[in-house]
């Protein structure tokens, strides 16, 4: 089983910056696309950011284009979000997710889920 922690959340003003990090087990990582999702209050959980297994592609939420940046490093089984210019609507429990495949498919379900990390952003 993979396991998925998540870290780097908290509290940030407006214009600020955040970088989150999920940790994964196995041996098998580079193997996965991973993604993130984040889930606001009173709000259903939605798709932020994926990459590829490589780390090649990735692909973004309209909302967060040139604000975030997902990133992996396979060698540490690590895959970060940096995120940039934080505003108010930002404020989630950020989840990180993957999927036994080496491209994200937007049309199924992941396959692995963190227990997220919550970022809250005051203005």
């Amino acid at each position: 089983q993979v396991l998925l922690v998540e870290s780097g959340g908290g509290l940030v003003q407006a214009g600020g910056s955040l970088r989150l990090s999920c940790a994964a087990s196995g041996r098998t990582f580079s193997s996965y696309a991973m993604g993130w999702f984040r889930q606001a209050p009173g709000k259903e959980r939605e798709f932020v950011a994926c990459i590829s297994g490589s780390g090649a592609s990735t692909y973004y939420l309209d909302s967060v284009k040139g604000r975030f940046t997902i990133s992996r490093d396979n060698a540490k089984n690590t895959v970060f979000l940096q995120m940039n210019s934080l505003n108010p609507e930002d404020t989630a429990v950020y989840y990180c997710a993957g999927q036994t495949s080496r491209t994200w498919s937007l049309t199924r379900s992941s396959d692995y889920w963190g227990q997220g990390t919550k970022v809250t952003v005051s203005s």
